[in-house]
């Protein structure tokens, strides 16, 4: 006889739910509402964090529903029991409170999903179904663990296994002026860099105000806050459940859906480059938006990138703060090819240029060379926006910006594709020594 929630034989299709609330009128409503869908099924209905434990425990339910507040135990408490003793299971939190801090450490804790009281239907049954999908992945690999069958989860697309064979070089694209135009950079390079053969991810690493998602007009419960926790099981099937495919095929992992989620990543700065690391090899580039804040999560991300793509314009204000991230890639001994210099918005406008600074005034002070320079066209750029489409995408290459972003992913595609040296290697151990870069970019090293 099959345990409740291990989904054998007939009962394939049916998902296994544990209620745990310290209100009986609560878990009975969840209880009638459940019920009308025909795909759920509640295995156990208990009152107490200690008794959602040990029910966890027994029943190994697909789903557990559990409320943040409860005496004898808390919700907190025990998912973090739970999401030891029974990884298999996925945690679904629930409180009358919608607190940042509560949905910061349930997420903390194992939790897969916040709600709040009262729950609407519609959003109960379809958080249940997505969370279950997403976890399909990670139960099935504890699963075979447990019963000691070697798990060789692949590739769908490119048949490869979880150690894929591919370049997995990472391009971080920076600046560290607002407005620049970063996240048009990193998302023309993007897709400028796919070529038939040629895996590209993009990954919005701005984590508490993203805009890859309104650029390209994509919308997506599942981002990268659901990846954070699970960093050490991560593997390629799961995370092709948490990346969104853009109308031009791009793969785009999406940052926190709102700022108070970054709390999540946050508190393991590393999180976003050990993410990116582990499926590297899955990919031939990833390109990474960044926000302009220098913290960890950020500096993180230069150590383990391949190149690191600075954008400014030819502003006093913005060439200045470039000459001090420069610097600060000198003192973490980054070498000089590990970063391409670009500007962009260059005015055309003759009467414009008057109030900006020339390309080579800037290479003089910076003793840096700029390697494209993109024309300023507003109104192309939020044409774009407007229609979720890349400005590389259109037809007519020749005219500007289109054939100068091109340029630059064809640049960085050339340098890059079937140039790997041991120099990364020796910055990885370099970077793996560092103390803390913040640090020593302030002398406090």
């Amino acid at each position: 006889m099959n345990r409740p929630g291990t989904n054998q034989g007939g009962d394939a299709d049916i998902i296994s739910i544990l209620l745990v609330d310290d209100i009986p009128e609560t878990r009975e409503n969840i209880k009638k509402l459940l019920a009308f869908e025909p795909d759920f099924k509640v295995v156990g209905s208990v009152g107490t964090g200690r008794e959602g434990v040990t029910m966890a425990k027994e029943l190994r339910p697909n789903i557990i529903i559990m409320d943040i507040n409860m005496p004898d135990m808390d919700g907190i408490q025990a998912t973090t029991l739970i999401t030891e003793s029974v990884p298999t299971a996925a945690v679904i939190m629930m409180s009358v409170q919608n607190d940042p801090d509560y949905l910061r450490r349930a997420m903390l804790a194992g939790a897969r999903n916040f709600l709040t009281k009262p729950i609407l239907p519609d959003e109960l049954y379809n958080t249940i179904r997505t969370v279950h999908i997403r976890n399909k992945p990670i139960a099935a690999q504890y699963a075979a663990m447990q019963q000691a069958t070697p798990v060789n989860i692949r590739d769908n697309k490119t048949g490869g296994t979880t150690e894929g064979n591919r370049a997995g070089h990472i391009i971080v694209v920076y600046s560290p002026q607002g407005g620049a135009g970063s996240t048009t950079i990193a998302t023309n390079l993007a897709s400028g860099l796919m070529k038939e053969g040629i895996r590209v991810l993009l990954v919005d690493a701005d984590l508490q105000f993203g805009d890859v998602g309104v650029f390209l007009n994509l919308q997506s419960q599942s981002t990268m806050v659901d990846l954070a926790g699970n960093v050490d099981d991560l593997d390629i099937e799961l995370f092709d459940n948490i990346v969104v495919t853009h109308d031009s095929g791009l793969k785009v992992l999406m940052g926190p859906a709102r700022p108070e989620y970054a709390e999540v990543i946050q508190s393991n700065p590393t999180s976003v480059s050990d993410i990116l690391k582990k499926i590297g090899s899955n990919y031939d580039f990833i390109v990474v938006d960044t926000s302009r804040h220098v913290d960890e999560t950020l500096l993180s991300l230069f150590d383990a990138a391949t190149k690191i793509v600075v954008v400014g314009t030819p502003t006093l204000a913005a060439i200045k703060n470039i000459k001090f991230v420069l610097d600060l890639f000198d003192q973490l001994t980054y070498p000089a090819e590990k970063t391409t210099l670009i500007l962009n918005k260059v005015p055309v406008d003759r009467n414009r240029q008057k109030f900006t600074i020339s390309s080579e005034k800037i290479e003089k002070f910076l003793k840096r060379p700029i390697e494209i320079e993109i024309p300023e066209d507003e109104l192309t750029v939020l044409t774009a926006m407007s229609k979720g489409v890349l400005i590389v995408a259109q037809r007519d290459r020749s005219r500007s910006p289109v054939k100068e972003l091109l340029a630059l992913s064809e640049l960085l595609y050339t340098r890059l594709m079937g140039d790997q040296t041991d120099d990364d290697v020796q910055q990885d151990d370099k970077a793996k020594q560092r103390k803390s870069p913040l640090g020593l970019r302030f002398g406090k090293a």
